[in-house]
């Protein structure tokens, strides 16, 4: 393996902080709803930052499977909106700071991605190291998003709620930065939103709200999440009105409501476990045509 220390760059000299809780934000594979995207954009908005490290893209990044924008001015190239990976120093209003990792997850090289992440996170005293990540789920647009949670060891995950289920899914690299981390001892909480399943395409501000709740309950930060629940609100309106006009959307949202309800603590046991994938009843022909409709629709994302 090549030296992971030559991935990253520092921007300067390591802040002086105190055990920071380091944040892993990767867009890509598991962000349904743009979830985690959303939480990165608005974590940024709301607070002070300062880059403190910068990774090499250009090591970690399938240009062909991904192809960045380039901008064309009739007569010649004028730009192009590089992908970029970075650590951040994010401060809310009262001068308190956590680090933020945030890009696209990395298409080669994870090992090695992995390696370099847990240096520089020794580099900077790190303490506890979270992963986000958004998944679609069976739950209805209609009831509050919610979280579960694993973690390097049970002590962490006091306070959340988790899936009582085994299964084999396709990898993604936070979920083996977390592996790693956790083979090495050290102490990892990894967080998934819930996004329903027939909205996992479109941006959903509700489960970034949960997220960024969740990140400000786990760091003791102030981090505001208004302007995400007044997206969230709109979004739902949105969509309420299109669930409307279709008596077969109608019906199977109602389902996942009684589904939901039926659960009560929704997201805790065996109960949630089985709401991780869809029913093909709950993915039935006209809910789908339901979505393409919408899709279609000028200004949807």
């Amino acid at each position: 393996m090549l030296d992971p220390g030559s991935l990253y760059t520092l921007a300067g000299e390591p802040p002086t902080l105190v055990e920071p809780h380091l944040v892993v934000a990767l867009s890509g594979f598991v962000d349904a709803g743009a979830a985690v995207r959303l939480a990165v954009e608005h974590l940024r908005d709301v607070c002070e930052r300062e880059v403190v490290a910068t990774f090499d893209v250009d090591q970690l990044h399938d240009y062909r499977a991904r192809r960045p924008t380039m901008t064309f001015a009739g007569d010649r190239w004028e730009g192009f909106d590089a992908p970029t990976l970075t650590v951040e120093l994010l401060r809310d209003a009262e001068g308190e700071g956590l680090l933020l990792l945030s890009g696209p997850e990395p298409d080669v090289q994870w090992e090695r991605f992995a390696r370099a992440v847990w240096q520089l996170a020794d580099r900077l005293g790190v303490g506890l190291t979270t992963t986000l990540s958004a998944a679609p789920t069976a739950v209805p647009h209609t009831r509050p998003s919610g979280v579960t949670a694993s973690a390097s060891r049970p002590e962490l995950l006091e306070g959340y709620r988790t899936w009582d289920v085994e299964a084999q899914v396709p990898g993604h690299a936070a979920a083996l930065l977390a592996l790693r981390g956790a083979q090495a001892g050290r102490d990892v909480l990894s967080v998934l939103a819930h996004v329903p399943h027939y909205l996992a395409g479109n941006d959903y501000p509700d489960a970034a709200a949960v997220l960024v709740r969740t990140l400000a309950g786990a760091t003791g930060l102030s981090l505001p999440v208004g302007s995400l629940l007044e997206a969230a609100s709109a979004t739902r309106v949105e969509v309420d009105a299109q669930v409307a006009d279709s008596p077969e959307a109608a019906a199977v949202v109602r389902a996942l409501e009684e589904q939901y309800d039926a659960r009560g603590d929704q997201g805790s046991g065996t109960g949630a476990a089985g709401a991780f994938l869809p029913t093909a009843d709950e993915l039935g022909a006209e809910f789908e045509r339901f979505l393409a409709r919408r899709e279609e629709e000028p200004g949807a994302e």
